[in-house]
């Protein structure tokens, strides 16, 4: 049975019924706005989001003044799922552009 509600990046997985995050198998704590980030990320692997565009998604409300918001999150999720923080598998920075899933 195919389930719409997974999301993969690699070893990478989120299971969008029970929100549940793991990486090459482990659990992954996320915070709510966490998970959001996340999962808009890898839905749409290999496409850069501008932190407003992040903003916007995940708040619903214009994205004034958010970079440091969006910022610490994504270092948050980085923590979390990278085996490596300065040196990401899956959440890439693209300098003076956004964030991004990198395809696997």
């Amino acid at each position: 049975m195919e389930n719409n509600a997974l999301f993969t990046a690699g070893g990478l997985c989120i299971n969008d019924d029970t929100k549940e995050v793991t990486v090459d198998g482990e659990s992954v704590r996320l915070t709510p706005i966490e998970y959001n980030i996340l999962l808009l990320l890898v839905k749409n692997q290999g496409k850069v989001f501008s932190i407003d565009q992040i903003y916007e998604s995940i708040w619903n409300e214009e994205a004034i003044g958010a970079d440091n918001t969006v910022a610490v999150h994504i270092r948050h999720i980085r923590e979390k799922i990278e085996i490596n923080p300065k040196e990401p598998r899956y959440l890439k920075v693209v300098w003076g552009v956004g964030y991004k899933i990198e395809k696997q």
